[in-house]
């Protein structure tokens, strides 16, 4: 049968064309709408403690805003199947073009926001376009995917029903029935098109106010209180289109640029008399272990009963140079590293993930290369996995070791430690790791980045009653086992010849699973442990009243050596700062944030738009905006690092020529 009907019939006995597309276009919105509510319930702890007061009135606006944002750029090209005036078009082969687009991208909509609704237990905030650049090079993504479809089984029910929802109540054309009249038809089929189009537009500004610009992923906070509670306004749809093919690092000008410097420069030049130390240094990053997960970093917690999962590093962090509060930048492993070992926090996009990743860039492997150390980076995935493979190189690693090489090793590749999903499990490679560094050269920097405390959260089989699940996470026992891990690690590196004359950093990359919600709030979100130890006791332990973060530890183990040329990175020399001028900032969920003292303070890029005192108020709730005295001088400060960082990435100026 033709279905091209050019003389026939177009007039319809059902629903005229406009009102087709606006129940399909109605559906879509319920739909996603559906997707907010199992992405609520799937993550109700994250916002349970605040339930209470939120507006609900202004979050149902800001999810109206977004969700009709993402449908009018999600039905654009539904939108033109169904109302481009072109008569061969009409009958069965207009009907299923427009039916299957309509589902096959509104069923896109619905895995993408599904899938975040797990992911963002890890990441914090909506995934962006640079989350498919960050796993791109991920081999084993499809076992990691079932790995975790099967826990949430329920999610994959979920989305089944509402992509049938899709199919089910998909309002069909209507079927011609009279004549056809060349003038009606084109009058209405071009009228509505140009009605459609100025009405996305309109959704795609989020408003329909003259002064209402594009509505931006950071406009999620206008809505709710907290930007922590911002991913739940956002839908991933609308985060990922809206990032596409975006300047990650945009210049702002807060203050002329001779005057910048004054207020802040991350240019470091220790440049003393004395000879310097040439120790090595060893930087351990330990995949998840916030804080939070340390009991001797958390005597209050639960009335002083909470003990915390991690009784190795109890005992050492007391006998390192540690601070009462120590931050990450960045809630993903590839935002941790470049602040870790670069000096360069995520202020923005993650910098690896971005052109400015071809930029120059240095860190602690390449300013101590040019002192002749030794440098490798380990980590026990394949080589290319999370991006560290070419990260270390960018940033002046010469060697790195990951999975092929431990199983390629005559002695240690005769053990069975693939854990099945990442890589090598943490107590074998840390053991490859100690032995390793006894076969280098000294002065040698290395760093190792465990994998084990990783989804998909397993333990090894002969440790499965020793680290039972506890604690409502399957996380938690992971964290014993990195521990556990870590122990034995020290362990064998006391006996090596090495030791005694080598400076240990630890670390986390970020944090994960909050218990409390003290850690729910932005500082706590980001709070990891950080601690300097030095078995040949010159750095003493000594736990002091200031703040540390993640992008103090290269100016910081820079200066413990007396390392004597310039460079750049973006935090303290920790050794040589008073703790009332210690500080960290960041960016979380469209926020920038700065904490210095008991204050902390959320800026939009604008505007200041909370002051919390977290010695007095924890959870956040007292929002202290104008009445904070010193809130002027600490946005300045908060501006003129983001001004300084956004002009030295943009202007490929992250090394001292």
């Amino acid at each position: 049968m033709r279905t091209s009907i050019s003389a026939r019939s177009l007039a319809s006995s059902g629903w005229s064309v406009p009102v087709v597309l606006l129940l399909n276009t109605l559906l879509a919105l319920m739909v996603f709408a559906l997707c907010r509510l199992v992405f609520f319930l799937e993550n109700y702890t994250l916002y349970a403690a605040d339930l209470g007061r939120w507006s609900w009135g202004e979050m149902w606006e800001g999810t109206l805003r977004f969700d009709g944002a993402a449908v009018a750029y999600t039905q654009l090209l539904y939108a033109l199947f169904l109302l481009f005036p072109y008569p061969r078009w009409e009958g069965q082969v207009r009907q299923r073009l427009t039916k299957w687009t309509f589902v096959g991208v509104q069923s896109l909509c619905v895995v993408l926001n599904l899938i975040d609704a797990v992911y963002v237990q890890y990441t914090g905030r909506r995934s962006t376009i640079g989350v498919l650049q960050e796993f791109s090079h991920e081999s084993n993504i499809g076992r990691i995917f079932l790995a975790e479809l099967l826990p949430h089984w329920y999610l994959f029910v979920a989305g089944a029903v509402l992509i049938f929802l899709l199919y089910r109540c998909y309002v069909s054309l209507p079927h011609p029935t009279s004549p056809f009249r060349p003038k009606s038809y084109y009058f209405s089929r071009i009228g509505t098109l140009l009605g459609f189009a100025l009405l996305a537009v309109v959704g795609m500004r989020g408003g329909y106010l003259g002064g209402q610009r594009p509505i931006r992923l950071t406009d999620a906070n206008i809505f709710v209180r907290r930007p922590t509670e911002a991913s739940l306004i956002l839908n991933t749809p609308f985060s990922i289109i809206r990032t596409l093919g975006k300047r990650s690092f945009v210049v702002p000008h807060y203050f002329p640029a001779d005057r910048l410097p004054a207020l802040y420069s991350p240019i470091h030049n220790v440049g003393d008399s004395l000879p310097m130390r040439r120790k090595n240094v060893v930087v351990l990053i330990v995949e998840s272990m916030g804080r939070e997960y340390i009991g001797a970093l958390n005597r209050d917690l639960d009335g002083g009963r909470y003990r915390g999962f991690t009784p190795f590093l109890d005992s050492l962090c007391q006998q390192s140079y540690r601070f009462e509060q120590s931050y990450a930048t960045g809630r993903k492993s590839i935002d941790g590293m470049p602040s870790i070992l670069s000096g360069l926090p995520r202020m923005g996009e993650s910098i690896f993930l971005t052109p400015a990743a071809l930029n120059k860039i240095s860190g602690l492997a390449g300013e101590l290369r040019k002192e002749g150390y030794t440098t490798a980076f380990f980590h026990g995935a394949e080589r290319g996995s999370m991006g560290f493979l070419p990260f270390s190189r960018t940033t002046g690693y010469a060697h790195y070791y990951g999975r092929e090489d431990y199983e390629a090793d005559p002695v240690w590749g005769k053990q069975a430690a693939f854990d099945g999903t990442w890589g090598i499990w943490d107590e074998w490679f840390l053991q490859y790791y100690a032995h390793k560094m006894t076969q280098m050269r000294p002065p040698f920097l290395t760093t190792v980045f465990t994998l084990s405390s990783h989804h998909p959260f397993h333990v090894p089989e002969a440790y499965a009653k020793r680290f039972p699940e506890e604690g409502g996470h399957p996380l938690y026992k992971c964290i014993r086992y990195a521990d556990f891990a870590l122990r034995r690690f020290f362990e064998t590196a006391q006996k090596q010849p090495w030791y005694k004359n080598t400076i240990f950093v630890l670390t986390a990359d970020h944090t994960n699973a909050p218990i409390h919600d003290e850690y729910r709030t932005v500082a706590g979100l980001h709070a990891v442990p950080i601690f300097f130890f030095d078995p040949s006791g010159e750095l003493k332990p000594t736990l002091r009243k200031g703040i540390a973060q993640q992008s103090d530890i290269m100016p910081t183990l820079l200066s413990y050596l007396g390392y004597k040329r310039p460079f750049v990175a973006f935090g303290h020399d920790l050794l040589h700062t008073p703790d009332a001028a210690t500080w960290t900032a960041g960016f979380d969920n469209g926020t920038f944030y700065i904490i210095r003292g008991n204050h902390l303070l959320l800026f939009d890029g604008e505007r200041t738009t909370a002051v919390y005192n977290l010695a007095d108020d924890r959870l956040c709730r007292r929002n202290l905006v104008g009445k904070y005295r010193e809130q002027s001088a600490l946005e300045q400060l908060l501006k003129a690092y983001i001004q300084s960082y956004m002009e030295r990435v943009d202007g490929n100026r992250l090394v001292c020529e």
